[in-house]
């Protein structure tokens, strides 16, 4: 038998078949929020946002769109502010979530990582994001490209989000839009729809045991004043 000097033996839990299979399971509709990092008037990353949220819809999820505008920057006011209080409680209520945001300069948008820095790994004692789903999609204003896509991916790692393996890219986005906004017949639109499928498959797979999927070893072997005296040590 192995020996594991090094392991809380109290604390290194099986997998349990039960609380990865409940019997009793959520009926609602998946709750999908979805964030987009353009202010433009006409902003590709807004309809096809708004587009994926349409078949979100049509594939039995409810939906809801953050609008960025007026959001201010990271650290610059307090986290009671209207629209920082507003994104973090649509956080909160959602189940997974949609990220899309241009590529400008080879990255993802300012906007875009500013929604992402005001949601914070802890409210209250409850992260809001670990365990949820995360779909990604990217528009380009030329070629296409997966930068942004794969930095999203990074943050959503970050965030302890379960990030779906399908993504979007489209190149040329102003192209792929119509004079109503509506996204065009093509092959962007069709991998646009195969991560919404996605995306409400795995959410409807894991909402329910999210908080088995990310419980952790590490975290049941260092008590919350352990944790607290490691991360807030005192500059030597």
């Amino acid at each position: 038998m192995d020996t594991l000097p090094n392991i809380e033996n109290d604390c290194l839990n099986p997998t349990s078949q039960d609380a990865l299979f409940p019997t009793d399971r959520a009926t609602h509709a998946p709750r999908i929020l979805l964030l987009y990092g353009s202010l433009r008037e006409r902003s590709f990353s807004r309809l096809m946002t708004e587009e994926a949220a349409r078949v979100l819809r049509k594939l039995g999820a409810e939906t809801r769109i953050f609008n960025p505008t007026d959001l201010p920057q990271p650290d610059s006011v307090d986290a009671d502010h209207p629209k920082i209080a507003e994104l973090r409680d649509l956080v909160t209520w959602s189940e997974g979530m949609v990220w899309c945001s241009p590529e400008r300069h080879g990255a993802m948008t300012g906007i875009m990582k500013s929604q992402i820095d005001w949601i914070p790994l802890s409210l209250g004692g409850v992260r809001p994001t670990q365990g949820k789903t995360l779909a990604l999609m990217q528009v380009n204003g030329g070629s296409q490209s997966f930068n942004t896509v794969n930095q999203l991916r990074i943050l959503g790692r970050w965030m302890r989000l379960l990030t779906i393996p399908n993504q979007s890219s489209v190149a040329k986005a102003f192209l792929e839009f119509d004079e109503d906004g509506r996204m065009k017949p093509s092959p962007y639109y069709n991998r646009m729809v195969d991560v919404m499928e996605e995306l409400v498959k795995f959410t409807t797979l894991t909402r329910d045991i999210k908080e088995h999927l990310v419980d952790r070893y590490s975290e049941r072997v260092e008590t919350a004043a352990e944790l607290s005296a490691r991360v807030n040590q005192k500059a030597i």
